[in-house]
This record gives structure tokens, C-alpha cells and sequence, in this order.
């Protein structure tokens, strides 16, 4: 009965001490801050008053705008010279999130919202249209920022429904939704949400499960939502697939 007892103790601390590594390591999961790479195009400075942020603009002195929020992992510099050919109506902004790319900061889901805010607020007045996309963990970030302010168009790209249903699925033994901190619940905001959205999916994707997109698209109106997958690819390789930019092109041009 002592060993019985012994080993019954032994699995609750370790599983005590796996749901507080959970919860220690939460942001260290999400995001991956990228270098700054160094690049010819021009830079804009945005301070926000907590940080200072590096976006990279793309076609300046269009009359519309575009802003791209990317992946967790995801240097946008290396978006720059496509969106330059296939945007060219466009003043298209990469955003850095903070810690990336030589924005000053620290990652967190509270400072990015504040973040994306205080960018589309400074740059309103220059265009007579903003166009937003959100890719993988920026998704979420397009959601908030379509769901506050009035854009012409949403690209939602490997999108999910929310980081907690993420890690429910991950981490299925632990009740994740009472200590997650990161939540990006872009499913809660899909009422608010008023503009055309463009939904691209990777047939594959084992990140960003097929389920959790279906979700999240489900909750759209149907007439307000298009999606699209992309055969043969991934998470990471959607986007070279030639029919990535066709369709991202054809969405926001016409």
C-alpha cells in the first residue's frame, strides 16, 4: 500500500510540475522572435509608447493600404519583394511585431492587439482604404484588429479558432483554458467582424489542424467568407504554391 501510495503521489507532482511548465513556458511556445535582416526597402518607425516598431513599406504613396501580420516565426522582410509585384496597387506595411525584425519589446497577445491599433490609427488618414492579413499566429492579430476598426478586406491564412482550443488539443490531460494567459480568441470575435474575408488553407497543415480553421470559418456568415485551400501544401509551404499569390491577388484587387 506504501508503494502504491508513493507512486500515486509521484505522478500528481509530476503532473503538477508539467502544468506549471505549461503555464512557465506558454510564451516561449508561441512566439519565436526573428533577427533583423537587413534590406533595401523603406522603414517606418512606430511608436507606441511602450516600444518602438519596425514596419517595412512596401509601394509607398499608394491611395490603399495594406497591413500583413505574419507567423510566430516569420521574417515578413521575405515577403517584401512578392507583395511588391503582386501589390502594386497597394502600400503594403510588414509588420515586426515586438522582438522581431528590430522591434523594440517583448511578444505578448495584450501588446500586439495595442500594437496593430496604434499602427492602422497612425496610417488611416494616408489611405482611403486598409486591407488586413493575418498569417498563422497573426490571424489573430487580424481578427482584433478587423473587429475594432473598419477595414475593406480580410485575409485570414492558416487561421485558427483560438491559441487555448490549440492546446487543448496538444495538451489534452491538462485544463489548459484555466491557466493560459495567451489566448487569441478569434472565434469570440467573428460577430464583429463586418468586412469581405478571404480564408486560404493548406491541405495539409498539421500546425494549425484542418478542424480548428473549419471552426472559425464556420462562425462567418456565408456570404461574408470565401475559402480556399491549396493543394499539396503545408503550414510553412502554402505560400509557394503559385495559386497562393493568384488568389490572394485576385481577392484584393478586385
Amino acid at each position: 500500500m506504501k508503494l502504491i501510495g508513493s507512486l500515486a503521489l509521484a505522478i500528481i507532482a509530476l503532473y503538477l510540475l508539467a502544468g506549471i511548465w505549461i503555464y512557465l513556458m506558454q510564451q516561449r511556445l508561441i512566439y519565436y522572435p526573428t533577427p533583423l535582416i537587413p534590406h533595401s526597402y523603406q522603414t517606418l518607425q512606430i511608436n507606441t509608447g511602450e516600444a518602438t516598431l519596425n514596419v517595412i513599406v512596401i509601394n509607398p504613396g499608394k491611395s490603399q493600404g495594406l497591413l500583413y501580420f505574419g507567423g510566430n516565426g516569420e521574417s515578413v522582410v521575405l515577403n517584401a519583394d512578392s507583395f511588391s509585384r503582386f501589390f502594386s496597387s497597394h502600400t503594403t506595411y510588414l509588420v515586426n511585431y515586438r522582438g522581431y525584425g528590430g522591434s523594440s519589446g517583448k511578444p505578448n497577445e495584450v501588446a500586439l492587439y495595442a500594437d496593430a491599433l496604434a499602427i492602422y490609427d497612425q496610417l488611416r488618414d494616408q489611405h482611403s482604404s486598409i486591407s488586413v492579413v493575418g498569417r498563422s499566429l497573426g490571424s489573430g492579430v487580424a481578427t482584433l484588429l478587423a473587429s475594432k476598426r473598419v477595414i475593406k478586406k480580410l485575409v485570414l491564412i492558416t487561421p485558427y479558432d483560438s491559441i487555448v482550443a490549440l492546446a487543448k488539443k496538444s495538451f489534452p490531460w491538462f485544463p489548459v483554458a484555466l491557466f493560459m494567459s495567451e489566448r487569441y480568441d478569434s472565434l469570440g470575435r467573428v460577430s464583429s467582424i463586418k468586412a469581405e474575408t478571404l480564408m486560404l488553407l493548406a491541405e495539409h497543415d498539421l500546425i494549425v489542424p484542418r478542424e480548428h480553421s473549419l471552426t472559425l470559418a464556420h462562425a462567418f456568415p456565408p456570404t461574408q467568407l470565401r475559402v480556399e485551400e491549396i493543394k499539396g501544401s503545408d503550414h510553412n509551404s502554402l505560400s509557394l504554391s503559385p495559386s497562393y499569390y493568384d488568389l490572394l491577388q485576385q481577392f484584393l484587387e478586385e
